[in-house]
């Protein structure tokens, strides 16, 4: 199980904040995670419409798509971040 944490309008278009999933076998990172989520339903699919623009933090640190998450004890699904 990989406890999953969803913010901002990721969140809010998914309808929860977080949630503990068992991951299929096949699904071994994040852009395969990605994929898998949109799987789910309609409010995934419409929260992840454009995995490139979705954040991901592996225990708290940033990750790109193509890494592994084996291991991975909570991920976190993000919109890009802006500031100044």
């Amino acid at each position: 199980m990989v406890k999953i944490v969803y913010f901002a309008w990721v969140r809010e278009k998914i309808g929860k904040g977080e949630e503990e999933l068992d991951l299929p076998a096949e699904v071994t990172t994040v852009a395969d995670l990605l994929t898998y989520l949109k799987t789910l339903g309609e409010e995934y699919d419409e929260a992840l419409k454009f995995p490139e623009a979705v954040r991901v933090a592996l225990n708290q640190e940033h990750a790109h798509h193509s890494e592994k998450i084996a291991g991975v004890r909570e991920i976190g699904i993000f919109p890009p971040m802006t500031g100044g």
